[in-house]
């Protein structure tokens, strides 16, 4: 298979209608056309999209009878993994943020942990790149990241979300509102290159090292690229959780919860 090809690139040439579409797609958005290598990140996103869907329609009917469901699956099954990647995803959030916002906010970053961690394994599969490894596909991810913590915030909070951009004082205000919106720019802009990169060079090194060694010693890369996806998913959607938390800030939150022990003494009668 040529450099930087993978079977969705042949997909799309095998579909002359397909290709056409995509041409006249990147005239609309663009103003050029879409080649076969330019379109196939976008194909590969939309079948990790369909993957996902997949993934949770038989999820869906594994625990759709409650009394079956509850009892644990003696074995490793997608059920099992579904539930463990879910329960992980939930538990860092509302230990961030507490159980209230996190089971409001967790339909966008379980969203988000799901599709990100198909498409990077997707690129450990031969003959396949990661979506991930397009800087289209991860500034789409990024900017929704943007648009979405930015809303919730001014959902919350209304005007005041604005508040924390001017400063503790007023006369500040003109010194670090500059400084508060560059911060808030520069956010979609990290999320979105360091996935980026991550995954392109990790993906580059382990083809390298195929093309080189075919036996033993893409063994070790494979295992680092297989850590370097999961970490890399694990990021985005922390630091998603974090920009979501510090945007509600000012929301209610949860009533702490007291701790053992911690009972007030009842006075006998």
């Amino acid at each position: 298979m040529p450099e930087h090809t993978s079977f969705f690139s042949y997909l799309v040439a095998m579909f002359p209608a397909l290709g056409e579409n995509m041409t006249a797609l990147g005239h609309t958005m663009t103003g050029k056309p879409v080649t076969v290598h330019g379109a196939e990140p976008l194909v590969a996103s939309l079948f990790v999209a369909l993957l996902v869907i997949g993934v949770a329609v038989v999820t869906r009917g594994k625990i759709a009878n409650l009394d079956d469901a509850v009892i644990p699956e003696s074995q490793l099954s997608l059920r099992t993994f579904m539930e463990v990647f879910v329960a992980y995803f939930y538990d860092m959030m509302k230990e961030m943020m507490g159980a209230k916002r996190a089971k409001r906010y967790f339909p966008l970053v379980g969203t988000f942990a799901m599709f990100i961690f198909f498409s990077n394994f997707l690129g450990l599969v031969p003959g396949f790149n990661p979506p991930t490894s397009s800087l289209n596909i991860t500034a789409g991810c990024a900017i929704i990241v943007f648009v979405m913590f930015n809303y919730y915030g001014i959902k919350e909070n209304g005007l005041h979300y604005f508040k924390h951009l001017l400063g503790p004082v007023w006369w500040l205000a003109p010194l670090i509102f500059p400084i508060e919106v560059l911060s808030l720019c520069v956010r979609p802009v990290t999320l979105a290159v360091r996935l980026m990169m991550n995954m392109a060079v990790d993906h580059l090194l382990v083809g390298i090292m195929l093309a080189l060694f075919a036996v033993l010693l893409p063994i070790p890369l494979l295992v680092l690229g297989t850590l370097v996806c999961l970490i890399q998913v694990l990021v985005f959607c922390l630091l998603t959780s974090i920009y979501i938390t510090l945007a509600t800030e000012h929301e209610e939150h949860d009533e702490p919860h007291a701790p053992a022990g911690d009972h007030a003494a009842v006075p006998a009668h």
